[in-house]
C-alpha cells in the first residue's frame, strides 16, 4: 500500500511517523510546499527505520504531486493550524482553497485514492473535499471522531482512574468545541456502564472536558496537537490497508442517515478496503439526538461560508 501524507509539518509527520512504526504500509510520501522540509523529514524518518523495527520506505517532496501517484490512500493535513484563542471554524478561510487544490491534485495522480481529511474545519473541510472532487461518499473520511473518541477514552479513564483499555467510548457530532456530542450514556467499562461508577457530575465533567480537549492542548502548546491527531490517522489507514472492517467514528457525507443528508458529520463507520464499508445508525436517547441535531445546524452554517 502506497500513502501520501499532505503537510510534514507537526501534525503530518506524526501520522507519517505512526504509518511507518506501525509497518503496514510499503510506501509513506511526504508533501510540503516549503523547499526541502518533507524530504528533510522523511530522511529523519527513515533514519529510525533500523531503531524502531519498521520496512516501510518514506519519502518527501517538495510540492510534486506526481510523486503520489498510485496512492491508495492520502491524508490531508495541510492549512494553518489553531492558535490560542482561536476556533477551528476561524480556519475557514485559508484552509479552503488549500484543502480544494489538493484534493483535486491527488485525484490528477490518484483516482482511486481514498482521501482522510484532517484540516480544520474538519467537517466542512470533508465536506468540501466532496463537492471539489465528486467522488464516492465512501472515499472521503473526516478524521475527527476518532481523535475526539481517543480524547474521550482518556478522560473517562482519567475519571474512573483505571487503564484506557477498560474503557469503550465513542463520540458523534461535528470536530468542534460545541458540536461534539460524546455519548457518555454509552459509555463502559470492559461492559458495565460507567455511571455505575461516577456520578452524574463527574459525568458532566468529563463531557465538557472532552468537548474542549483540542483547546485545553492548543492553550499549553500554543499550537495544535499532532501525537494524538497522528495516532487517529494511522489507525484509519491501517483499518483501510488490512481491511479490518474496524468501526470508528467519522465524519461522512450523509444521506439520510441520522435525519441529515448533504452534510458531513461524525458517526459510526465500519471502514475496510473501499474506505466507509458501512455508516451504522445506532439508537440514540432523546438528548443525543437533540444534541446530534444542533450539531449538524452549527456545521451547516459554517459551510454556508464556502
Amino acid at each position: 500500500m502506497k500513502v501520501t501524507v499532505v503537510g510534514a509539518g507537526a501534525v503530518g509527520a506524526s501520522c507519517a511517523e505512526y504509518i511507518a512504526i506501525k509497518d503496514f504500509a510499503d510506501e509513506v510520501v511526504l508533501i510540503d510546499i516549503k523547499e526541502g522540509f518533507a524530504e528533510g523529514k522523511a530522511m529523519d524518518l527513515m533514519q529510525t527505520a533500523s531503531l524502531n523495527g519498521f520496512d516501510t520506505k518514506v519519502t518527501g517532496t517538495t510540492n510534486d504531486y506526481s510523486k503520489t501517484a498510485g496512492s491508495d490512500v492520502a491524508v490531508i493535513t495541510s492549512g494553518i493550524p489553531r492558535k490560542p484563542g482561536m476556533t477551528r471554524e476561524e480556519l475557514i478561510g485559508i484552509n479552503a482553497g488549500i484543502v480544494k487544490t489538493v484534493s483535486e491534485n491527488l485525484i490528477k495522480y490518484s483516482p482511486n485514492v481514498i482521501l482522510i481529511v484532517v484540516s480544520n474545519p474538519m467537517d466542512t473541510m470533508a465536506y468540501l473535499a466532496h463537492k471539489a472532487t465528486g467522488l464516492p461518499k465512501n472515499r472521503i473520511i473526516g478524521m475527527g471522531g476518532a481523535l475526539d473518541s481517543a480524547r474521550f477514552k482518556y478522560r473517562i479513564a482519567e475519571a474512573l482512574d483505571c487503564p484506557q483499555s477498560d474503557v469503550s467510548a465513542m463520540v458523534i457530532g461535528a470536530h468542534s468545541d460545541t458540536g461534539m456530542v460524546p455519548l457518555i450514556e454509552k459509555a463502559v467499562r470492559n461492559s458495565v456502564p460507567v455511571s455505575e461508577f461516577l456520578s452524574a457530575e463527574k459525568m458532566a465533567e468529563v463531557v465538557e472536558a472532552t468537548k474542549v480537549g483540542g483547546a485545553t492542548l492548543t492553550k499549553l502548546l500554543g499550537t495544535s496537537a499532532w501525537y494524538a491527531p497522528g495516532a487517529a490517522v494511522s489507525e484509519l489507514v491501517r483499518a483501510i490497508a488490512l481491511d479490518s472492517q474496524k468501526m470508528f467514528p467519522c465524519s461522512a457525507l450523509l444521506d439520510g442517515e441520522y435525519g441529515q443528508s448533504d452534510i458531513s458529520l461524525g458517526v459510526p463507520c465500519v471502514l475496510g478496503k473501499n474506505g466507509i464499508e458501512k455508516i451504522v445508525e445506532i439508537e440514540l436517547s432523546d438528548a443525543e439526538k437533540a444534541k446530534f441535531a444542533e450539531s449538524a445546524e452549527a456545521v451547516k452554517k459554517v459551510n454556508g461560508l464556502l
